[in-house]
């Protein structure tokens, strides 16, 4: 699914925005993250070490928004009929990932994030670290390693892979 979301992405936007941009962009949404802005910048053919810093730092700009915002806009839309279902959806699907993460908080979360796997990442791993009232403080640094393991990962599977195969 990431690859076809990205795949959608590059197309649609590669003769509109730079390539930089569309990759930064994918690494702050959802779903997508730094796993998707990685696979993105491999085919812009951007240079590994500024892919990462793009995605890097994309990846990481919504993550204190999410764990300082989400729980009060959470309860405000749950107020509302409309959103209430799509809410409630959504802290279900977060807690049902989170018995790891409140067992083992800081090895839990990071290993959540970082091992790039569907329905993971640091969207969900903020999500989760602010539904369990874990602080900002105690839930940044797991997060943002997380996302050091993840992007060692993608790198590997984005950049270090395909040119292996080309070589041999």
């Amino acid at each position: 699914m990431v690859e076809a979301l990205v795949n959608w992405f590059t197309t649609v936007f590669a003769d509109i925005l730079p390539g930089e941009l569309v990759v930064f962009l994918l690494s702050m949404m959802p779903i997508l993250e730094l796993r998707g802005g990685l696979i993105a910048a491999a085919l812009f053919q951007i240079p590994l070490a500024e892919a990462v810093c793009i995605c890097f730092v994309g990846n990481l700009i919504p993550i204190p928004f999410i764990l300082l915002l989400i729980r009060p806009v959470f309860n405000w839309l749950k107020k509302t009929s409309l959103f209430r279902p799509l809410v409630e959806k959504l802290e279900r699907k977060a807690m049902g990932k989170s018995d790891t993460i409140r067992r083992y908080e800081f090895w839990g979360l990071l290993i959540f994030v970082g091992i790039p796997l569907p329905g993971t990442g640091v969207w969900t791993g903020a999500l989760i670290a602010s539904m369990l009232n874990i602080s900002i403080k105690r839930a940044m640094p797991p997060l943002v390693l997380g996302m050091g393991m993840a992007t060692v990962i993608m790198c590997f599977f984005s950049y270090v892979l395909p040119w292996i195969v080309i070589q041999f």
